[in-house]
C-alpha cells in the first residue's frame, strides 16, 4: 500500500483553518459595514441639513437598504460556516480521529449556549433594525412633511419605503429563532 502524503485528518484541519478564516473575515466586514453606515448617514444628514434640502435624504434609502442587504448576507454566512463545522466537518474529524464528537470543535458549540444569547441576538436584531430601517424611513418621513415633494420624488420615496420595508421583514426573519432565514448561528 503506498504511504500517503497527506492524511484525511490533515485536510479536514485545513478545510476548518480555511472556512474559520472566511468567518473571521466576513465578521470584520459585516462589523465595519455599521460604522460605515453610521458615517454615511452622518454625512448625508449633515449635507441635507446644510444645503436646506430635504430631497438629498432621498440617498439613505438605497444605501441603507445596499449596507443592511450586504451585512445580512455576510452574516448568515458566518452562521452557515458555524452550522458547517459543528455539523459537517466537525463529526468528519472525530470519525477519523476516532474521538467523541463533543470533544472535537467545542467552542463551536460552548458559546452557543450562553443563558444571554438570546438577548443579545433580541438587542442585535434592534440595533440592526434602527440602523438600517428605522434611520432611511425617518429620513423618508422628513422628505415627506417637508412639504417641498415633486410627484416623482414621491414615488421613488414610496419605492425606497417598501424595499426598507423588505429589508427589515428579512432582519427579523433571520433573527427570529427557526424563522425563514433563521439566523441561529
Amino acid at each position: 500500500m503506498p504511504e500517503r502524503d497527506v492524511t484525511v485528518g490533515q485536510l479536514l484541519l485545513a478545510e476548518y483553518q480555511t472556512v474559520k478564516d472566511e468567518q473571521k473575515t466576513r465578521i470584520g466586514f459585516r462589523d465595519n459595514l455599521l460604522y460605515v453606515t453610521l458615517t454615511v448617514v452622518a454625512a448625508v444628514i449633515a449635507a441635507a441639513a446644510q444645503a436646506k434640502r430635504t430631497e438629498m435624504l432621498l440617498a439613505l434609502p438605497p444605501v441603507c437598504v445596499v449596507l443592511g442587504w450586504t451585512y445580512l448576507v455576510n452574516d448568515q454566512k458566518i452562521s452557515a460556516i458555524g452550522a458547517y463545522v459543528r455539523g459537517e466537518l466537525g463529526p468528519r474529524l472525530a470519525a477519523v480521529a476516532s474521538a467523541d464528537e463533543a470533544a472535537v470543535f467545542q467552542w463551536e458549540v460552548a458559546h452557543r449556549t450562553d443563558a444571554r444569547r438570546s438577548s443579545r441576538k433580541a438587542v442585535q436584531c434592534v440595533v440592526d433594525l434602527l440602523a438600517f430601517c428605522v434611520v432611511p424611513l425617518g429620513a423618508l418621513v422628513v422628505y415627506w412633511a417637508g412639504g417641498g415633494t415633486s410627484a416623482g420624488l414621491v414615488v421613488l420615496s414610496v419605492g425606497e419605503a417598501l424595499a426598507v420595508v423588505g429589508l427589515g421583514v428579512h432582519i427579523v426573519l433571520y433573527a427570529v429563532p427557526f424563522g425563514a432565514g433563521s439566523g441561529a448561528g
